[in-house]
């Protein structure tokens, strides 16, 4: 995948303190990354994914509302440029266990940043 220079960049969008682990986010990204928009409403809308549903679907219309339409009226033929999933904070809960014992359980969180280039 090459890297695309920061002057082709048409538009941007980011999700933070999203409610899903990275490493499930990041499946789903490495999916629909490189990607035209019209391909990649296609993968998301056909994957039975919780992150693929809410999260990367409304990521990808928010980028695409951002895009300047005087200079690119046909959005369709952007690609999806560079996404990235980083882990966000850990939300600690805990869970009764036998013999007065306690088990904690992790709530992950992520923040996802989208680019759109031209293809």
């Amino acid at each position: 995948m090459p890297k695309f220079e920061e002057n082709q960049v048409v538009s941007r969008a980011s999700a933070r303190f999203q409610r899903v682990s990275a490493r499930k986010a990041r499946t789903l990204g490495d999916r629909i990354r490189g990607k035209t928009v019209a391909e990649a409403m296609n993968i998301l809308r056909f994957t039975h994914r919780p992150s693929a549903d809410s999260i990367m679907e409304n990521l990808l219309k928010s980028a695409v509302a951002n895009v300047d339409r005087s200079q690119y009226p046909d959005t369709d033929e952007l690609v999806i440029g560079e996404l990235q999933v980083n882990g966000g904070p850990i939300m600690y809960r805990i869970l009764p266990a036998p013999q007065g014992r306690a088990y904690r359980i992790r709530k992950r969180f992520c923040h996802i940043s989208m680019k759109l280039v031209e293809a």
